[in-house]
């Protein structure tokens, strides 16, 4: 007789970002996954020492499940610019400070970026789910969305550097792409459609 695991119904998210919960809980929607952000939980962010996305993005998640006692999933994501030697990078959130907003964030990017001529960046995405806070295996995946940085920032939308970070064959910020267009090429969009293909495969038939 054939077996199905069952996926859980609902997850704890480890950010307490409104932005990203209202973009991830978009995409993850085609599975019936209900999202309940860390911070309307009461749970404080993890501390982030990996140097890497993929290390950050397991320590909040391990940290998010024990705490709220559910599933989690948890991305650690960010911007990596080669001129500046990859920064900001996991210091993306806190590059101008452990509690910089986005503004001084991208203040600061731009005077980095003074008078160097490459402006190639990408947002790189780690995402994982785990199942508990013991989970042996859990599930990861990545995406990386390539673009790069102007000066003047552009568009009303988004959130954290998307509006300096231009995608060249479009001509438009990620802060002038409409929700659903940012969602279907962000790095976040990509990692969340092949972490969905994992769920599924996870819970078919055996």
């Amino acid at each position: 007789m054939s077996k199905s695991r069952v996926l859980a119904t609902q997850a704890v998210l480890a950010t307490g970002n409104a932005g990203k919960l209202r973009e991830m809980a978009a995409l993850l929607a085609p599975i019936g996954l209900q999202l309940r952000a860390q911070g309307g939980l009461g749970i404080a962010a993890a501390p982030e020492t990996g140097v890497t996305f993929i290390e950050n993005a397991l320590q909040k998640a391990r940290h998010a499940s024990r705490s709220a006692k559910l599933p989690a999933i948890a991305d650690d994501s960010g911007l990596v610019v080669p001129a500046l030697g990859g920064a900001p990078g996991v210091r993306s959130a806190r590059y101008a400070g452990n509690h910089a907003t986005d503004a001084q964030n991208n203040r600061k990017l731009i005077a980095s970026l003074a008078g160097l001529e490459n402006r190639t960046a990408w947002f790189f995405c780690a995402l994982v789910f785990i199942e508990r806070e013991e989970d042996p295996a859990p599930l990861l995946a990545t995406g990386i969305w390539r673009g790069r940085i102007i000066d003047q920032p552009r568009g009303g939308g988004g959130f954290g550097y998307d509006p300096h970070f231009l995608i060249p064959h479009l001509g438009r910020t990620s802060a002038e792409l409409a929700a659903e267009e940012k969602n279907a090429l962000s790095h976040r969009g990509q990692a969340v459609a092949a972490l969905l293909g994992q769920l599924r495969e996870r819970s078919a038939p055996t």
